[in-house]
C-alpha cells in the first residue's frame, strides 16, 4: 500500500520548468535515494514533499490524507549545513524540537522536565550525552549533523528528509554517519527520502534510488522543459539489483 503518492507533479518558477509528470508510489518504512546532475529538480522535490513549496500541478499526499498546504510535524528535515542553533546547548537543541510544538514556543515547570527526560534519552540513542552541555562550535561536522538529526527525530515525524546531509563531511565521518543512519532507520522505521550526488552512497543506504533527468531538451531554451523520474532502481542486495535474478534463476550465472 503506497504510503506517500506523488500522482502528476508538476513544478515552474515563472515560465521556466523544473519538474514535469512525476509520479512516483512509496511504502512506509522504505529508504528513497534521489540522484541526478545538478539543477534537475531533487531539491525541489524534497521541498515539496516537506510542503515548503506547492506544485504547479497535481498532488503530493501522505497516507491517504489532504495534500499539505505548509510543512509539519510529521515531516522532519536535515540540510547539508548543520541546521542547530548555535546559541543553545546541544541538550538545549533537542529541547528546542519539542518547544516548537507549543504556541510559544517554550516549555515550563513539569513538562520542560519532562522534555529535558527525552532531550537526555535522545542524546543517548545518538551518541551525544557526553558532549549534552556543549555548545554546537564545540563539536565535529559528524556530531553536528547527528544533532540536526536528532532534533529532527524529536518531533517524531513519520518522514525523514535528507538534503546531501553527509556532503559536506570527511570520508570517514561519512561512513560513520552511514551506520549510525542505518541503525537509526532500523530502530525508528520512518520512511527516508535522500537527495545525493554520491552514486554509491544512494545504492548503499537506499532501498530504491529514483534518478532524476530532462528525458526532452531544447538547446535554444533549457527551461522549456522539465525533469522527470527516468529510472526507479531496486537498491536492496547492497545495490547490485540482478543478484536476486542470479539467485531465482542459477542458470544464468552458469551462462555467464
Amino acid at each position: 500500500m503506497s504510503f506517500v503518492t506523488v500522482r502528476d507533479v508538476f513544478q515552474s518558477y515563472g515560465n521556466r520548468s523544473i519538474l514535469e509528470r512525476v509520479n512516483v508510489d512509496v511504502a512506509e518504512g522504505e529508504f528513497i535515494s534521489i540522484v541526478g546532475a545538478s539543477g534537475c529538480g531533487k531539491s525541489t522535490f524534497l521541498r515539496m514533499l516537506l510542503a515548503e513549496e506547492q506544485p504547479t500541478r497535481g498532488t503530493i499526499t501522505i497516507d491517504g490524507g489532504e495534500p499539505a498546504v505548509e510543512p509539519g510535524l510529521e515531516r522532519g528535515v536535515v540540510f547539508q549545513k548543520y541546521s542547530v542553533f548555535p546559541h543553545l546547548t546541544v541538550r538545549q537543541n533537542i529541547v528546542a524540537g519539542e518547544g516548537f510544538q507549543t504556541a510559544s514556543g517554550r516549555l515550563r515547570g513539569a513538562r520542560r522536565k519532562e522534555a529535558l527526560d527525552r532531550a537526555d534519552a535522545m542524546l543517548d540513542r545518538i551518541g551525544l550525552n557526553h558532549v549534552a552541555d556543549q555548545y554546537p562550535a564545540s563539536l565535529s561536522g559528524g556530531m553536528q549533523q547527528r544533532l540536526a538529526i536528532g532534533q529532527a527525530l524529536t518531533a517524531k515525524p513519520r518522514i525523514l528528509l535528507l538534503d546531501e546531509p553527509f556532503g559536506a563531511l570527511d570520508p570517514g565521518t561519512r561512513l560513520s554517519m552511514h551506520q549510525f543512519l542505518t541503525e537509526l532507520r532500523a530502530e525508528t522505521k520512518m520512511t527516508v527520502f535522500m537527495v545525493t550526488h554520491d552514486l554509491e552512497e544512494g545504492f548503499k543506504l537506499g532501498d530504491r534510488v529514483l534518478v532524476f533527468d530532462k528525458p526532452r531538451w531544447d538547446p535554444h531554451d533549457p527551461g522549456a522543459f522539465g525533469a522527470t523520474i527516468t529510472y526507479d532502481f531496486d537498491a536492496r542486495d547492497r545495490g547490485i539489483p540482478f543478484q536476486r535474478i542470479l539467485d531465482l534463476y542459477p542458470s544464468l550465472a552458469r551462462a555467464s
